[in-house]
């Protein structure tokens, strides 16, 4: 399974490459607004530093706006991923630029319906936000189920990232239902790191390497 780090923060990010467990970066405006930076010289920057597809969202809600803005994103950087939110017009314009060879993540998809429109329309990613699901009493896991299976029975050349993970429980869940992305916050990542046995088993360790060396 790949991992997507879905932040904006470049400290973030290098620490996480730094690690090998990079595979691209998902940001949004929220994530973009924190950093308080030029937006295409960020996207550039975390680029040039992942050298894998980076996902930049779109603005504009009207599609010859989002076809705008994605042609200039484009030419940010050959890793640009541009984010376009599941709309009627959000479609049209993933259609459009599908046709311009630009790759598209489609977010904000809370049905299957909606994913399945999002892969006929040529986008390159589909996003599922399992956990804005959880938080209002659905399995989101069970969308992100369904629009993998949506992808390996029809073969389309999409793939799932699961987005708005919660925790590492999140990601095991991912694991075990064969999800091509999980997208999550570098404090998610450093959390899946961590077990209170690896921990206590360091400690043994080095315990008794002092005792015998006494």
């Amino acid at each position: 399974m790949k991992i997507f780090l879905d932040t904006a923060n470049v400290n973030e990010i290098k620490k996480a490459c730094d690690m090998g467990m990079v595979d691209g970066v998902t940001t949004n405006p929220s994530l973009v607004a924190k950093e308080k930076k030029d937006f295409k010289k960020l996207i550039k920057e975390i680029c040039n530093i992942v050298k894998a597809p980076v996902s930049a969202e779109v603005i504009s809600l009207e599609e010859s706006g989002m076809i705008k803005e994605a042609i200039e994103l484009s030419k940010i950087s050959e890793h640009v991923v541009v984010k376009i939110p599941f709309t009627l017009d959000g479609l049209k314009a993933t259609r459009k630029l599908k046709e311009k060879n630009i790759n598209v993540n489609m977010t904000l998809i809370f049905s299957l319906n909606q994913a399945l429109l999002a892969c006929k329309a040529g986008a390159r990613y589909i996003s599922p936000f399992v956990g804005r699901l959880d938080d209002i009493g659905y399995n989101g896991f069970d969308l992100a189920i369904d629009c993998q299976n949506l992808i390996d029975n029809y073969g389309y050349d999409c793939e799932v990232i699961a987005a708005s993970i919660r925790n590492p429980n999140h990601v095991i869940t991912a694991i075990n239902n064969g999800i091509d992305i999980s997208t999550l916050p570098y404090s998610i990542l450093e959390q899946m790191m961590k077990h209170p046995l690896t921990d206590i088993g360091i400690e043994k360790f080095l315990s008794d390497w002092k005792k015998s060396q006494n």
